[in-house]
């Protein structure tokens, strides 16, 4: 599974854009949103509202906005009635694409992704054609420099963690859904600077491309993250390491 903090690290990058564009305070309130009508509006005893709400601070998304979000998806205020969707389709070089959505109108987000998928050099695929490529995980990034990595190891699968591997200048851990807080939240406890977490689409393999076929594939995955709807496209690309010093 190793190949993850790539794709995280492009992701990362492109969290300011996002921000600036004004489009991820209306993507962070709809997760809240389904979290809350799916498991309550105690975050408490609601581990994806939890980790929706972290997100929403730490991109100092306002308080009021993240309680009104809340109350939208339990039905207290008015609002669309939004439902997740997943749609999976192929990018250039036969790149599997894992697209997540959260949308009130489902017919229009495909027609719309059918659009730029088709002027990008990709296809929309049927139901369960890339999916089987990938397993729900959760990942945990940390930077080489922070710890040793058998301290690291030790502490990791004693809380529970699955797999550790090391990729560059950082650790990936992985851990089922269900672990991922309590390992989340013992590492913390024990000192260890955790660069990004996230529950997500793991591949079990990579394709190996290009770089110019890696910047295709980037600038479709953008253009589809452009859409308001969409939340995650998840790809089995493995990103050649020059390009990521360009995008660095």
């Amino acid at each position: 599974m190793s190949g993850h903090s790539k794709w995280a690290s492009i992701k990362h990058k492109k969290g300011a854009a996002d921000a600036a564009r004004g489009k991820l305070f209306s993507k962070l309130s709809k997760e809240i949103a389904i979290a809350a009508r799916q498991g309550g509006k105690d975050p408490e005893g609601n581990a994806r509202l939890r980790l929706a709400i972290q997100k929403a601070k730490e991109a100092n998304m306002p308080a009021e906005s993240i309680k009104k979000a809340i109350a939208r998806g339990c039905g207290e205020i008015e609002g669309g009635i939004v439902e997740e969707v997943i749609f999976e389709a192929y990018g250039p070089s036969g790149v599997a694409l894992l697209i997540e959505g959260i949308t009130d109108n489902k017919k229009r987000v495909a027609s719309e992704i059918r659009h730029i998928l088709s002027r990008s050099g990709g296809n929309m695929g049927e139901a369960g054609c890339v999916s089987w490529v990938f397993k729900k995980m959760g990942v945990l990034g940390i930077d080489t420099s922070s710890i040793n990595e058998d301290d690291l190891l030790e502490q990791a699968i004693s809380l529970g963690a699955d797999d550790i591997k090391t990729e560059e200048s950082e650790y990936e851990i992985y851990v089922k859904p269900d672990n991922f807080e309590e390992v989340k939240n013992g590492l913390e406890k024990h000192g260890v600077k955790i660069k990004y977490a996230e529950i997500g689409m793991v591949p079990n393999s990579y394709i190996k491309i290009n770089p110019q076929e890696a910047k295709q594939v980037l600038r479709l995955v953008e253009a589809l993250e452009e859409n308001e709807d969409i939340q995650h496209v998840w790809s089995n690309m493995d990103i050649p390491g020059e390009l990521l010093s360009e995008i660095g």
